[in-house]
């Protein structure tokens, strides 16, 4: 019985990703977890190729949370394509977290989506019935008992069924518990502490970079660097429209190097813009306004000063 006073737990980290299908309160729960929305670089291979949502730190547990696309009845290749993703992200999260709002009755999306989840046999799978806010505590035991009886019709069991109002924090904490819980043993993945922006600017500022070069890559292979000269969140949005402003300076050695960046009529850049815009959308969970100017900066490669400022 000597057990009682030995370290409590151990140490336990791992990933796990919320489904569901749209408004199932998915990002509402992660930024609940999260308390900030952050985005970090990891030299853990196993990592990069998800986007993270964000990290939950504990005193015994590290949780990432990373993002999936939704999954979707295929009607494209690109379609089966995108469900191969999901399917292959679930088989390597440690634990998945199914959401189901308590407002609305399970419907043909919930079941397709179970169904998928069903076929996980090893992967601890949670359901979270979300917005139990909304309704009164009747109809709230009817929609536990009817995601309990989906699971059985499918064949497994929830390893936990939670009600969950992202708006209270008692519960969120509680999530947190569970899901911690069903990790396995290990260390953390990532440093603790606050995350910086540092990364943030400098993954966004790698995208803007890929998104330049995209075809032109012969024509300027390096002489080109990307810095993001600040990121501020607009003032006066509403909390659940955010929009985050980024300036970034594209520089390039010669003023002849600017056409081929700019393009026709100013095409090629508007055409980087948007694409680069989509993918830091991607990596931070929010809507971007991206104001992108194209510099020359002479020789920069070879100029300390310069190099310093542009990061390097």
């Amino acid at each position: 019985m000597g057990a009682m006073n030995a370290p409590s737990s151990p140490y336990r980290s791992g990933f796990a990703c919320f489904v569901g299908r749209p408004n199932a309160g998915k990002s509402t729960l992660t930024n609940a977890l999260v308390g900030t929305k952050v985005a970090i670089t990891s030299d853990r291979p196993q990592t990069t190729r998800h986007t993270v949502r964000g990290i939950v730190h504990r005193p015994d547990a590290q949780l990432v949370l990373v993002d999936t696309p939704g999954l979707h009845k295929p009607r494209t290749l690109l379609g089966e394509r995108l469900n191969d993703l999901v399917r292959t992200t679930w088989a390597e999260v440690d634990v998945i977290g199914f959401c189901v709002p308590a407002d609305q009755k399970l419907g043909p999306g919930d079941k397709f989506i179970a169904k998928e989840l069903a076929e996980l046999k090893k992967t601890p799978k949670v359901a979270i019935v979300t917005k139990t806010d909304l309704v009164d505590s009747k109809r709230l035991a009817e929609q536990l008992i009817a995601v309990h009886q989906l699971g059985l019709e499918l064949g497994f069991e929830w390893a936990e069924i939670i009600p969950v109002s992202a708006v209270g924090d008692q519960q969120v904490t509680l999530v947190a518990d569970l899901l911690t819980k069903l990790l396995p043993e290990g260390v953390p993945l990532y440093p603790d502490g606050d995350l910086t922006d540092e990364p943030e600017q400098i993954m966004v500022a790698e995208l803007i970079r890929e998104a330049a070069l995209e075809g032109v890559r012969d024509e300027l292979p390096h002489s080109l660097a990307v810095v993001v000269e600040e990121m501020l969140p607009r003032e006066g949005r509403p909390a659940d429209r955010p929009l985050l402003d980024i300036h970034a300076n594209v520089y390039i050695e010669r003023q002849s190097q600017k056409a081929i960046v700019i393009g026709a009529k100013g095409a090629r850049l508007k055409h980087v813009g948007t694409t680069a815009r989509k993918h830091i959308e991607a990596l931070l969970g929010t809507p971007v306004y991206l104001d992108l100017h194209v510099k020359v900066a002479k020789d920069w490669q070879r100029d300390p000063k310069q190099l310093r400022k542009l990061g390097f």
